[in-house]
């Protein structure tokens, strides 16, 4: 039985120009399509067949990556249940004149293995941890998971929901559409969600700059579960809205819809809670523009986000400290 170390797959990126959001770093939804990569590697070998992401449980960017250095992905698969495997991602950046690196992205993805009728099978191999450091990475693991299915089952009543709130209950919002082509697939006819998360990204990037209006990075993506896979073919909508406004941060949240076309059927993919750093002409965090609540919507979705900031940075802490505790 492999333990976890065994599971540990290793990718290395340059980070070159057209890898850039913010000028001379690299683009937050290019890292979060990297580390889905190096997870479904990791995840595909341990499941052996086909994989896809069912949900993220946290993307804590905690440094930018940037152009010129290495990119350093680790993934490793830290527990198995019956048809899911819970994996961890961890990036370093790496400078390539002095070979100094430091941790500059946490994340915990969670894979689920399929059949060719994409409904979920066993993982036919179990994860043993070799040691108590393995041991309490996979009792974290646990612990996530337990959290997951609370949480989804929170959701589950409004899996159905497909509508926007009226215009005048969303002062701030943005919409993009795209059509899933066969490339975009890696497993049979469905869309490999790491193209979706570049996407969705740049949906809350781009709604971001229009109020900060200036430059903006991605600091965080909080729990997402998907509902519902992405078939080619069809039409991937990202409806993306201002939810709570800080110093210099902002969450946006975004749904992301897929469409039939020639029928019309829409379901509910996922929804995302997106956190952005407004950034100066010095990358450095600026303030960002005050925004208060006025409509009974703005209102929830302001106190939702206020909730969730407050679990961020307390998981952040925790993030902070392990790795103090690492360095020694």
């Amino acid at each position: 039985m492999p333990s976890i170390a065994d599971s540990v797959v290793e990718m290395v990126q340059w980070v070159f120009p057209e890898h850039a959001g913010a000028p001379g770093q690299i683009h937050g939804g290019r890292m979060m399509q990297w580390i889905t990569e190096a997870g479904t590697l990791a995840a595909g070998r341990v499941a052996r067949g086909q994989v896809v992401l069912g949900a993220t449980d946290d993307i804590d960017f905690l440094h930018p990556v940037r152009v010129g250095q290495i990119a350093i992905l680790k993934a490793q698969v830290e527990y198995v249940g019956t048809s899911s495997l819970e994996v961890g991602v961890r990036v370093w950046a790496e400078d390539v004149k002095t070979g100094a690196r430091e941790v500059t992205l946490n994340s915990h993805l969670v894979f689920v293995k399929m059949g060719e009728d994409m409904r979920p099978r066993p993982v036919p191999v179990k994860i043993a941890p070799a040691d108590a450091a393995e041991a309490r990475l996979a009792e974290a693991a646990r612990h996530r998971r337990a959290e997951r299915l609370a949480r989804f089952a929170q959701k589950a009543a409004r899996l159905s929901d497909t509508t926007t709130e009226p215009d005048g209950e969303m002062r701030w919002r943005f919409e993009s559409t795209r059509s899933v082509l066969p490339e975009d697939a890696l497993f049979g006819n469905t869309m490999f969600v790491g193209k979706m998360l570049m996407a969705l990204d740049e949906a809350g990037g781009i709604l971001s700059m229009r109020y900060c209006k200036g430059q903006v990075m991605t600091a965080c993506l909080d729990a997402l579960d998907f509902y519902s896979p992405i078939f080619t073919h069809e039409v991937v909508t990202f409806r993306a809205g201002l939810n709570h406004v800080g110093t210099s941060s902002l969450e946006i949240g975004v749904k992301v819809l897929s469409e039939v076309p020639w029928s019309g059927e829409v379901r509910h993919a996922c929804t995302a809670f997106l956190t952005f750093v407004h950034l100066g002409p010095d990358l450095r965090p600026r303030r960002c523009p005050p925004f208060t609540p006025e409509t009974p919507g703005e209102r929830r979705r302001w106190s939702e986000a206020v909730a969730r900031r407050e679990l961020r940075l307390e998981r952040v802490k925790r993030l902070k400290a392990a790795l103090s505790n690492e360095r020694g």
